[in-house]
């Protein structure tokens, strides 16, 4: 059986800082469950919950253990042929509003996400993001409690990001 897991919206962070971390428009955030680093991501405070782009996903029901997602994500906007495949567990699917204010329906999972020094469970929507400048966009409750955004910087915390 796997283990029971933190609750997401609980804001679950390794070794906190004493206080808010300032950050800027854009930074580079880490998956550690994924292995991958120095992913770019705008930081969105008008969007409540965070997306991930992917090229294409598959979900598919594992008898047994529920809904997954086979992800094809293309991370590198220079290289938009190079796809990373990540699975991962669909917590449920979900209706959002999407950038033109149209209903759109979302799986949604979970990871953990490493912005400099704190790393924390947070929820993210799946959704194509084709075309767009960021692979990835950072919502308010990923950030809650833990960063302050400055807009008119960007890559605060760019060394802070890289695992040593």
């Amino acid at each position: 059986m796997k283990p029971s897991l933190p609750d997401p919206t609980e804001g679950d962070r390794s070794e906190p800082p004493s206080g808010p971390l300032l950050i800027g428009w854009k930074e580079y955030v880490a998956f550690p469950e994924w292995g991958l680093e120095r992913i770019k991501v705008k930081i969105d405070t008008g969007a409540r919950t965070s997306a991930l782009g992917a090229v294409s996903y598959e979900l598919r029901e594992v008898e047994g253990r529920g809904l997954f997602a086979l992800l094809r994500l293309a991370l590198r906007r220079k290289q938009p042929k190079r796809l990373t495949l990540v699975e991962v567990p669909v917590l449920r699917m979900i209706v959002v509003r999407n950038s033109t204010g149209m209903p759109e329906e979302r799986p949604l999972i979970e990871t953990v996400m490493r912005l400099g020094p704190v790393s924390k469970r947070i929820l993210l929507t799946v959704t194509h993001r084709t075309g767009m400048r960021f692979p990835m966009i950072l919502g308010r409750k990923a950030l809650e409690g833990d960063f302050i955004v400055d807009v008119s910087k960007k890559y605060l915390l760019r060394r802070m990001t890289k695992s040593e």
